[in-house]
């Protein structure tokens, strides 16, 4: 099982949204059958079958036991992954474009950027385990405190010209068997969540 997986099949989107197998989809991380799912999600065991078999179909869940209870088989599933993030591939005719509006200081610009980087890792990803390899990336996450807006400002002037600098460093057109990359610095207010009860 993945910790993360990419959809970015529209139908597998679709039915990934669903409520109720969405709640599947949660309760799967561990192994399920339709018996032991339906209490859980508090439905009857025929919809719940019917649930699983379309999530089966496309390949959000996985068979890892089948197991003979009287005349009865009762199938094991489990999520093939522990989470999944929806791609903008899955509603391409939608996805953003950060080069509609090169913005660097809009906010829609920057989500223009993530959207093009879950779709990107998402083709990455897939892959890289088609390939049976490792996909090499680096990320930073961290937080920093701003006294002043002009602080703020100021930050993102000195981040961008280290960045301009290493990226000037380190970037070789000529490079025989060299591999492209893609940057991507991010700064924005965090967002504060409260325990849900």
């Amino acid at each position: 099982m993945f910790d993360v997986a990419v959809i970015d099949d529209p139908a597998a989107a679709e039915a990934s949204l669903d409520p109720i197998r969405a709640r599947l989809l949660a309760a799967l991380v561990e192994p399920g059958s339709a018996t032991s799912l339906a209490a859980k999600v508090g439905q009857p065991r025929q919809k719940v079958n019917y649930h699983l078999r379309e999530l089966e179909r496309h390949g959000l869940i996985e068979l890892i036991e089948e197991r003979r209870k009287g005349n009865v088989t009762e199938r094991v599933m489990q999520a093939t992954a522990a989470s999944y993030v929806i791609s903008p591939i899955a509603l391409s005719a939608v996805q953003p474009d950060p080069g509609r509006a090169p913005d660097r200081l809009s906010a829609r610009w920057l989500l223009a950027l993530a959207a093009r980087l879950v779709r990107d890792l998402g083709e990455l990803l897939t892959g890289a385990a088609k390939a049976n390899k490792r996909l090499a990336t680096f990320a930073m996450d961290g937080t920093v405190r701003f006294a002043s807006p002009a602080q703020r400002s100021a930050f993102a002037e000195e981040l961008a010209g280290a960045v301009t600098a290493l990226v000037a460093k380190y970037h070789d057109e000529q490079a025989e068997g060299g591999r492209e990359h893609r940057i991507i610095v991010a700064v924005h207010p965090s967002v504060t969540r409260t325990e849900e009860g």
